[in-house]
């Protein structure tokens, strides 16, 4: 069995095997899903998560993703717009991930899908093909918690639900959406809006839990209020889901930051969301993600400790985490009409904003990016 065993073939896991194969260390990943499949995520890539992966050899063009170039913020029937301080590419999550993990096996990983993970432990893992014990563990399972290796997110926002659905929109709408990514504001959440590959349009919300049941707690409930939004009505009144269902997850730990301390196991990373969760609204939790995969590798690389990977990551991305995570709870505080009366005073702010919450260029500069 491999000496490293990573959990998870998200970005975070497929970037890091796909790192660790390339220089010969021969990584084990296991997903739990037997097949590709689509992840609640709001599928924008910035500049900094294209330069992760085109550095580590992916044809990030070659994937058709739609590109991005301006952000429009809309409530109500006022928007405001400004153009993004880098190029962005709409690209599905089922695309992305099938490609990394798919490019981290051509590097020379083993790949072992539908292996569900259900403890960690300072002696190894406990998983539905029978138990292992490498020497390390690279823990990236996105949002979802394993046994033995649980998040501790006390300090972290509370009652959200995110939602995403695809969409087939009509030709006008398309049109509409090219070179934008739209950030809705509505009461009790917001909505990002955007064209991915093949023109579909992919709508990633979250919502406040009160919201959601005082509409019924039914996702087309939900919908049908979504519409009385007349920007949301005009994109999506005549459109047509393309998930059979939308993706739903709750209470997802947004602000999360995990601190090292003497209680971490001694051979187990924390990866992508099982180190820092990123709000959505401006953050780049994708960036993150293939980061986190970067630094992990070369610290199992150059015979590094987990303690110092930890360190080190949680400096790179603790500015942008906590910022965004300051602006989404500004953001329910203020309320939606004053956050655009704000930055429609000041459009430039927005762009500002969306620079501030990346990983700062140093930081991608030591990683090699």
């Amino acid at each position: 069995m491999s000496a490293v065993v990573i959990v998870g073939g998200g970005l975070a896991g497929g970037a890091a095997a796909a790192w660790l194969a390339r220089e010969g260390a021969a990584p084990l990943l296991l997903e739990r899903e037997s097949e590709p499949r689509h992840k609640i995520c709001g599928e924008f890539l910035s500049a900094e998560a294209q330069a992760h992966l085109t550095a580590l050899g992916l044809d990030v063009a070659a994937l058709g993703g739609a590109p991005m170039s301006r952000v429009r913020l809309v409530s109500g029937r006022r928007a405001a717009e400004v153009a993004l301080p880098f190029p962005a590419l709409g690209l599905t999550r089922l695309r992305l991930d099938d490609a990394l993990l798919e490019h981290a096996r051509a590097q020379g990983a083993a790949v072992d899908r539908g292996v569900q993970v259900r403890t960690v432990t300072c002696a190894g893992l406990q998983t539905s093909a029978g138990d292992m014990a490498p020497d390390l563990v690279l823990l990236a399972s996105g949002k979802h918690e394993v046994r033995g290796a649980k998040r501790d997110t006390a300090r972290s926002l509370q009652g959200l639900i995110g939602f995403k659905q695809h969409y087939r929109v009509s030709a006008a709408v398309r049109d509409a959406l090219s070179g934008y990514i739209e950030l809705i504001l509505f009461d009790g959440g917001y909505a990002g809006l955007q064209l991915v590959e093949g023109g579909i349009a992919n709508l990633c919300l979250l919502v406040r839990r009160e919201r959601f049941e005082a509409v019924g707690r039914r996702w087309d409930d939900l919908f049908e209020a979504l519409l009385a939004e007349p920007h949301l009505a005009r994109r999506l009144g005549d459109a047509e889901a393309v998930l059979e269902r939308p993706l739903t997850i709750a209470d997802v730990p947004y602000g999360f930051l995990h601190r090292p301390s003497a209680d971490d196991q001694p051979n187990l990373y924390r990866l992508g969301d099982q180190a820092a969760v990123i709000p959505s609204f401006t953050g780049d939790g994708m960036s993150i993600a293939l980061h986190s995969g970067r630094l992990a590798a070369r610290a199992v690389l150059e015979g590094g400790r987990p303690a110092a990977y930890h360190a080190r990551l949680r400096r790179d991305v603790a500015r942008p985490v906590r910022l965004a995570t300051r602006l989404q709870r500004a953001l329910e505080g203020f309320g939606r009409h004053a956050a655009l009366t704000g930055l429609s005073l000041a459009p430039g702010a927005l762009g500002l904003l969306a620079a501030w919450t990346r990983i700062p260029a140093p930081a991608l500069r030591r990683a090699g990016v």
